[in-house]
This record gives C-alpha cells, structure tokens and sequence, in this order.
C-alpha cells in the first residue's frame, strides 16, 4: 500500500534536512522525483544519494515568477505529476509582536502561504484533470499553539493547515488528496543553532510531553509517503501532527 512505483513526485525544499529526508523515503518507495530548492549544488548531491536521475529545479519560492514555473517544468521533466510535497518554508528570528515590521510579516507569508496555495493551485489543474493526485503540505505544531516570539511564524502555518482543508473539499470530487503534516523541532541544519543551547534544548525536551526527544527528518518523511501513498486513500483535509505528543498536554 506505501508502493509509488510508476509515480511521480515534486519536492520543495528538498534540499533541506527534511525535505532530503521526504526525497529519500519517496524514491525508496518507487516515485521518480523533481527536487526544488535554492540550493543547487545541495540538490544535486541529494540527487547522486537517492539515484534514479531526478530533475533538478531550482527554484526561489519568494519570486511570484518563478512559482508560476515550476509546476509547468516539473510535469515537463516528468511526464506527469502524481504527488507534490510543498515543504519549503520558513520564519525570521524570535521577536515580540511589536517588533514586527510589515517586510518581514510579508516575507513569511509569502514563503509559507503564498506559495504553498499557488504551487498547489497549479499542480491542482493539473492532477484533477487526470482525476487523481496527492498534495502534502508542510505545516508546524506552531499552527496549533503558540510560541512566543513566533507569531507570523505561528499563524502562517496555521493558515496552511487550514488552507488544506479548503483545498481538500473543493477537490475530492476530482480524487485529489490534500492532507498536511506538522512537526515539533526536528534535528536539522536549520534547528541546529537554537536546540545548541542547553537550556532551550532541555526545555524543547520538556515540552514534546510524551516522548521527551528531538524528532528526525525520517520520522517526518515516513508521514509523508503515508499521505502520499494509497494506504491513506481515504484520508484528507487532515493534519497529521508530529509532534511528541506536545500538544496532547
């Protein structure tokens, strides 16, 4: 049931820890992939790791034109999209509300909501006119809760898991799946600086109230090729969270 042999995949953000990680669990289940991202050389070392000649398309999800791109050349690459994984995101340094100057609010809700709503857009006309497809996108226990300091950060990706729910009802007649899933702090390059401090790594452990560990990218990815595959074919409008158990407390 997780089998994606004869499909197909488009990753943002695939040069990441995380969306590295998606890529891998994807193509060991069969996909052949597209992998996004503004790190060129980082995705073509991902691409030599997982084999199967994966297209390589770099892409800057804050230029409008070049989003507007990308789905069109990865169906190009690929023949057909069956799958698409909207992981690329992101946030700015911890502030106060107050502190929040319009740019950056701008900039974080570009990068995660704007971004996430067009590229699932245009991989949508695409996947209901076959009458089948999977969008994933990536939200955050930070959708759920609030973190302070994290505000824009915060309710960026609770727009995103809302967002995949409206996503979801409108295209279930067309048998397009449009689920998401929410991490906690995973060990990546990109948590690395703030989980080096002792006292907020002890406190992030802490806080995952169930498990009381940092996740793994792989933890993530597995979710993804779930959601993805035909083991979840009745699941949609859903956020899945990976978090622990942080917010069951």
């Amino acid at each position: 049931m997780f089998d994606l042999t004869g499909m197909t995949a488009l990753v943002t953000g695939a040069s990441g820890g995380i969306g590295s990680a998606i890529a891998d669990a994807l193509a060991a289940q069969g996909a052949r992939l597209a992998l996004s991202g503004t790190r060129e050389e980082r995705l073509r070392e991902v691409a030599a790791r997982i084999g199967g000649d994966p297209a390589i398309l770099p892409c800057d999800l804050s230029d409008g034109a070049a989003v507007d791109q990308l789905v069109p050349r990865a169906v190009e690459a690929l023949g057909q999209l069956d799958i698409l994984v909207n992981n690329a995101g992101g946030g700015v340094d911890e502030r106060p509300v107050e502190d929040y100057a319009e740019d950056v609010f701008d900039f974080v809700l570009d990068l995660n909501v704007k971004s996430t709503f067009f590229l699932s857009q245009y991989a949508g006309k695409h996947m209901r006119a076959r009458g089948r497809g999977a969008i994933v996108n990536m939200g955050s226990q930070a959708g759920a809760i609030a973190l302070p300091g994290e505000a824009v950060y915060c309710l960026s990706k609770a727009a995103v898991s809302h967002m995949t729910k409206c996503f979801a009802v409108e295209w279930g007649k067309n048998n397009v799946r449009v689920n998401c899933v929410a991490p906690t702090f995973i060990e990546t390059d990109g948590t690395a600086d703030m989980l080096a401090r002792p006292e907020f790594r002890a406190e992030v452990i802490e806080r995952i109230a169930a498990l009381h560990r940092i996740g793994q990218p792989r933890e993530v990815a597995d979710a993804v090729v779930f959601l993805a595959s035909d083991a979840a074919s009745m699941i949609t409008g859903q956020t899945l969270l990976i978090d622990g158990g942080w917010t069951a407390r």
